[in-house]
């Protein structure tokens, strides 16, 4: 798996743990010469990730939506830079690009993705899976969600077969080689 998409916060308001979190992931990404492909943003756990991975030798491919570019919130950091008109362009191109798909800790954008990528798997559109980086617990609320899916019958197949979850760096390193 060469080329991994993050799909993360772009907020610069939250705890430091997730920061550093992002970091170590970047900078593995980097010294492992896995391309990142990420939403472009120079924000939050974006740009966190997206600077450790460049600074170890990473290459950064953005898919930057117009919005983003019109508010002047692009990382400098991009090698390769797909310019998008809107986040469902954004989304495909990124599972399109991408061999792996890891989420961070993020809000409501993270979740439209994780979501995007296991619907398209749930029909068939692609084998492609999301790996949960579960930092400090983040993602047990979602996980027991999508049990909870499953034991009221609205999942017509185990929904793990779409989505594995890394609790430590070296479960979601091990994931990604």
């Amino acid at each position: 798996m060469d080329k991994i998409a993050i799909f993360c916060s772009a907020s610069d308001h939250i705890a430091p743990v997730y920061v550093e979190k992002a970091r170590e992931l970047g900078a593995w990404m980097g010294q492992s010469r896995k391309w990142l492909v990420y939403g472009g943003s120079d924000t939050g756990l974006m740009e966190e990730v997206a600077r450790a991975a460049k600074e170890h030798g990473a290459m950064i491919m953005g898919v930057v939506p117009d919005k983003l570019e019109e508010r002047g919130r692009v990382s400098n950091l991009l090698d390769v830079t797909f310019h998008t008109v809107n986040l469902s362009d954004r989304k495909d191109i990124m599972l399109q690009e991408a061999d792996v798909m890891v989420a961070l800790p993020g809000g409501v954008g993270t979740l439209d993705e994780v979501f995007h990528v296991m619907a398209g798997a749930t029909i068939g559109y692609h084998s492609k899976q999301v790996i949960f980086y579960n930092v400090e617990g983040f993602w047990n609320g979602l996980l027991d969600f999508l049990s909870g899916l499953e034991a009221a019958n609205f999942a017509h197949r185990p929904l793990n077969n779409f989505y594995q979850v890394a609790n430590t760096f070296e479960e979601l390193t091990a994931l990604l080689k």
